[in-house]
């Protein structure tokens, strides 16, 4: 059964990733992946909310692990797209703007994920 949840995650997971991508791409065009960063943000924050919510405070049953967290968000999430990203706007000489989408990425996620689990541990506590 938890296959079943994994794959309805992951698709709903796939069509946020792209609704999200597709309203964005015209606020930057090609200069930025705007949509890819967004997606990750938002991955990450709502990766360490729900596992306060399912995990630790266990408001919800484990299964909703495997729909939400390893379909949805793997799905929504898009480390493979980041990395191509990053490599074309490097390869395009847009040296600068591929170093701070980098960074972006990595340092906003690390931030989100630390924000949305205290968030989540002062909402429910």
């Amino acid at each position: 059964m938890q296959w079943l949840f994994v794959a309805a995650g992951g698709a709903l997971g796939a069509m946020a990733r792209l609704f999200i991508t597709t309203q964005l791409s015209p606020l930057t065009g090609h200069r930025f992946p705007l949509g890819t960063l967004v997606v990750n943000l938002l991955g990450c924050f709502l990766v360490a909310l729900l596992y306060v919510v399912i995990v630790e405070k266990a408001m919800l049953p484990p299964y909703w692990r495997h729909l939400l967290v390893t379909g949805f968000l793997g799905a929504l999430t898009t480390f493979s797209t980041f990395s191509l990203d990053a490599l074309l706007l490097w390869q395009n000489g847009l040296h600068s703007v591929a170093v701070f989408y980098v960074l972006a990425n990595v340092l906003g996620c690390l931030l989100v994920v630390a924000l949305s689990w205290y968030l989540a541990h002062f909402m429910l506590s």
